[in-house]
């Protein structure tokens, strides 16, 4: 029974252990997060690089270039390599000591070390390393290009939360005032002092402040939900944000649509890895052709051999045997006697083998392709058609930064006039406000008069946040054009 309830409690256990700590896993981010009380617009960025997958996609990427790069330069190095085999042979077959023929169990091995090194091959291999850092190089800027681009939405959503924040103070604010217009309305409705149209015309803009209070809530919650996404963290409808509106001076843009395109067109990585593509396309071409030329090695190696069946004959002794051969003497043969050596078979040692049979070659080699099904020429062709390509891009991203530039310039300037009008609409709306609420306390105007009055001067309160923030927004892409500070 203890058995029974261990083996239950084990998998159990395991299991517990398991769910803990991919909950720790997932709580990481949470613990990173909590430590800010405020977060400001670099430490959400930082966040961002650190957990957003298209930037952590992007180094996996550059990671994988830089690999490539290495092993391209290893190529110019030459080889080495060893080599060892064993083999049993039965019956009929080679001595591997003597080259003759056998028919004997016998086993054998031989080892070799060899080494090789291209002299020369149309500097293929010098092109396509250049090629590779080439790649690399493209790769990291790869990498910084989805940091950029994660920068700009990081922005785009962190002014959009701030700007439905205020907006949201704002109709707040706003809701207050009017609740006790009606608790106001409904005490003096109550004694019969006002007409009960007055108090349903105040409740009808109540319900008004309240959809905004509402419908302001909802955009706050979606600029968060949309930070949070690019930052890569659980969403958090009490995420606090700095304010960076403070100091902010609303005012012509100072450099012109040249200058911007100009600074942005020489730091930004987009049009970098463009640049570097095309120079990449470049060298794979000089690649490719060097493969069609003939290729110059050098090579060499060093040899020896093992054989059960290597032996050496030891001489034992002579003895002298009567042979064919006779002579004459007096009319009488005479048997002729000679010498006969007696051998003993001797094995050699394993290590008297591979010390004595160890030989050496050195070569070189011309390697000239004539053929090759074309394969090389297609591949030449194609290399042609992807170095355009990537030419067609590089123009295209240029062409594409520019109406960026051009079209946040246009924004910017329609924001800023905007803003100015909105001022002047927001004091001009304010007075009028003031005057009606003055008015409206004294009974001298109805409560539609003073709720066409109060809607006037609410919506532009809110318009003057809006285009506050668009103003900032195409600021702040503008100047992270140019490498300009964003905080």
């Amino acid at each position: 029974m203890k058995n029974f309830k261990i083996k239950i409690a084990i998998p159990l256990i395991l299991f517990a252990l398991t769910v803990t700590s991919q909950a720790k896993a997932q709580d990481t981010t949470l613990v990173h997060i909590a430590q800010y009380s405020v977060l400001t617009l670099q430490q959400c960025i930082e966040i961002g690089f650190k957990n957003n997958p298209d930037v952590k996609q992007a180094g996996f990427l550059a990671e994988s270039a830089k690999i490539n790069y290495n092993q391209a330069k290893a190529n110019m190095l030459p080889d080495l390599n060893a080599g060892i085999s064993h083999t049993s042979y039965n019956g009929r077959s080679i001595n591997p000591y003597t080259n003759s023929y056998i028919n004997e169990q016998n086993t054998a091995g031989s080892y070799q070390l060899t080494s090789g090194i291209t002299l020369w091959n149309g500097s293929s291999i010098q092109n396509y390393m250049k090629q590779y850092r080439l790649n690399y190089e493209a790769g990291r800027m790869d990498e910084q290009n989805a940091k950029d681009k994660l920068t700009i939405n990081i922005i785009l959503a962190y002014l959009s939360a701030l700007s439905a924040r205020e907006q949201l103070n704002i109709a707040q604010t706003q809701l207050a005032a009017t609740q006790k217009k009606v608790d106001l309305l409904t005490i003096r409705n109550n004694d019969g002092a006002i007409s009960p149209s007055d108090l349903s015309d105040m409740k009808g803009q109540l319900a008004n402040d309240r959809i905004t209070v509402v419908s302001t809530k909802n955009s706050l919650d979606n600029a968060l939900q949309s930070l949070t996404q690019l930052m890569n963290i659980p969403y958090s409808a009490e995420m606090q944000l700095e304010l960076i509106s403070e100091g902010i001076i609303i005012q012509p843009y100072e450099q012109s649509v040249d200058q911007v395109y100009q600074n942005a067109s020489q730091r930004l990585a987009l049009v970098k890895s463009a640049d570097l593509k095309v120079e990449s396309a470049s060298k794979n071409i000089k690649a490719l052709r060097g493969q069609m030329m003939p290729r110059l090695s050098l090579f060499g190696g060093l040899y020896t051999n093992y054989s059960s069946a290597a032996s050496i004959q030891q001489l034992t002794g002579t003895t002298d045997v009567p042979t064919s051969n006779y002579v004459t003497v007096n009319n009488v043969r005479t048997t002729v006697y000679g010498q006969q050596s007696s051998f003993a078979s001797q094995s050699i040692s394993y290590n008297s083998q591979i010390r004595n049979n160890v030989n050496s070659a050195i070569g070189i080699g011309l390697q000239i392709p004539l053929s090759n099904n074309m394969q090389y020429r297609n591949k030449l062709k194609l290399a042609k058609v992807g170095e355009l390509q990537v030419k067609e891009q590089a123009q295209t991203t240029r062409i594409q930064l520019r109406q960026a530039i051009v079209q946040d310039f246009v924004n910017l300037n329609a924001d800023y006039a905007t803003y100015k009008l909105l001022l002047s609409q927001l004091e001009d709306f304010g007075q009028s406000f003031h005057a009606a609420d003055i008015r409206y306390a004294n009974g001298a105007i109805s409560t539609v008069d003073y709720v066409i009055a109060k809607n006037n001067f609410d919506r532009v309160q809110l318009n003057v946040v809006v285009a506050k923030y668009n103003y900032m927004l195409r600021t702040k892409l503008l100047d992270f054009y140019q490498n300009k500070a964003l905080w």
